[in-house]
């Protein structure tokens, strides 16, 4: 007779399952998320950051990490020609310096700056008034032959001929 086994399948989990499941983290500077709310921001990670997007623009990345503080903060997403206007509103933005580029599009409202939660609210309500200053569309991502379905152009490959 073969042995019966009891069905753990609807018992509560013990308390080393749960120790196992991911706690989510609290997202950074999450006062921005609340202030931009009535758009229905959508959130990804992207950088070591939570990038915000607003419809298709991503408008924000949020960053408070424990290495290169100096890029913790609100990262606006814009370009090089709104940096001039944008710092007149945002004495203390800069461009981040992670990607080592002396001037980025994506600008940062440092956490440090002694006027960064204003900086980063006065920043929210520029994208509720859908400032055309600050969110770019991104640009699509190249996907391959495989995931569309179209089958893939065929590789030309020179042959040598042996002797």
């Amino acid at each position: 007779m073969p042995k019966l086994r009891r069905d753990t399948t609807f018992l509560p989990p013990d308390d080393v399952t749960l120790s196992a499941i991911k706690k989510r983290k609290v997202p950074p500077h999450a006062f921005v998320i609340d202030a931009i709310a009535a758009l229905q921001p959508e959130t990804r990670s992207m950088f070591g950051c939570l990038a915000v997007y607003v419809e298709d623009k991503i408008v924000l990345a949020l960053r408070d990490k424990s290495d290169k503080t100096e890029d913790n903060g609100v990262w606006l997403a814009t370009s090089k020609e709104h940096h001039d206007s944008l710092r007149r509103e945002f004495p203390n933005m800069r461009s981040i310096q992670i990607f080592e580029k002396e001037i980025t599009s994506w600008q940062v409202l440092p956490a440090s700056a002694p006027d960064f939660e204003e900086s980063a609210l006065r920043a929210c309500e520029l994208i509720t008034a859908h400032d055309p200053r600050i969110g770019k569309v991104p640009e699509r991502r190249r996907t391959s032959a495989s995931r569309t379905g179209k089958p893939s152009k065929p590789k030309t490959r020179t042959r040598t001929q042996k002797h």
